[in-house]
């Protein structure tokens, strides 16, 4: 999955590069504009299908700048999380970013290239999700790719972009995001097709974990991060599909992240709120299933039958 360059690479780039023009720019372009990334690899002519698909996607075309991401990118700030690229590696996957209101949140769209998705593997709420723990806020993210490719995370551009500024980014930080996006694809591989379970429930769980964790702190316990997680992956319905392997490795890249210094920033909790909002309205039919009457009715009766278990043995015992 690492072998093969990722929409997120590109996407993430483009955030970093609102504040400041770079590559070559399109015309009228400014420092507040929107950016668009293009992968080296691109031919000419998906080069120019790329740029019309992503400028269709922004609020306002009229003005952007453009990136190109290179092989040499890849080496220089993935590599040290684990990736293994060469200054050789192709470079497809493209995307375009634009900044919005504080508060807003990250919003990841993944658009079609005449008429297929050619991300294959990662999904927008997996993008999101790396995002949050990456550092990036308030933007919307619009992913595409001109030839079929896994989609597997990367953050090279927005680490290329912020090292230009001036602000490089934590390495611990890259590397737990791009380790929670490897595994919650995997996650979601392992489960395709079993009833019961959605991408969406799963991270929409990881961005509550997270959520809860920035708001009790970075002191927190493996045991309290356990804790988290199986409350989360019981509200979001997954307690009979999530395999005890699968919740160690969520525990796991939960820890990391709680290493990485991402819950010490003031945004991460209003970040990841954000996502689990974003994550919900985007699949409203899944979640609106898991609080329904019916659900409720069925966790009430096994109260009420774990209540009368108890009842009974005191009075038993009495």
């Amino acid at each position: 999955m690492k072998k093969l360059i990722t929409a997120l690479t590109a996407v993430l780039a483009c955030f970093s590069l609102i504040g400041f023009a770079a590559g070559h720019a399109s015309a009228a372009a400014d420092d507040a504009a929107p950016v668009i990334t293009l992968g080296t690899s691109l031919t000419s002519s998906q080069e120019k299908g790329t740029l019309n698909v992503l400028k269709g996607a922004l609020s306002d075309s009229s003005s952007y700048n453009t990136l190109t991401v290179t092989g040499s990118d890849l080496v220089t700030y993935l590599n040290p999380s684990g990736s293994s690229f060469t200054s050789a590696s192709g470079v497809w996957s493209s995307a375009a970013i634009e900044k919005t209101s504080s508060g807003s949140g990250i919003n990841v769209k993944i658009l079609d290239y005449n008429g297929s998705n050619n991300i294959t593997t990662i999904t927008a709420d997996q993008y999101k999700n790396a995002a949050v723990t990456a550092g990036i806020t308030d933007a919307n993210i619009y992913v595409t790719s001109a030839v079929p490719i896994d989609g597997s995370g990367a953050l090279a551009g927005i680490y290329k972009a912020y090292a230009k500024a001036g602000n490089k980014l934590s390495q611990s930080q890259i590397n737990a995001a791009q380790n929670e996006m490897d595994t919650l694809s995997g996650i979601t591989k392992e489960n395709k097709g079993k009833d019961g379970y959605s991408d969406a429930q799963l991270n929409n769980a990881v961005a509550g974990a997270k959520k809860e964790m920035a708001e009790k702190g970075s002191d927190l316990s493996k045991q309290d991060i356990i804790n988290i997680v199986n409350n989360e992956i019981k509200d979001n319905n997954l307690g009979n599909v999530i395999t005890n392997e699968q919740k160690n490795q969520i525990v796991n890249i939960l820890i990391q992240i709680r290493d990485s210094g991402a819950l010490k920033s003031g945004s991460f909790k209003q970040q990841a709120a954000k996502a689990m909002d974003s994550i919900q309205k985007n699949a409203q039919g899944i979640f609106s299933k898991l609080n329904t009457q019916e659900n409720r009715n069925a966790l009430q009766k096994l109260w009420d039958a774990i209540v009368e278990f108890f009842t009974s043995l005191f009075n038993s015992n009495k």
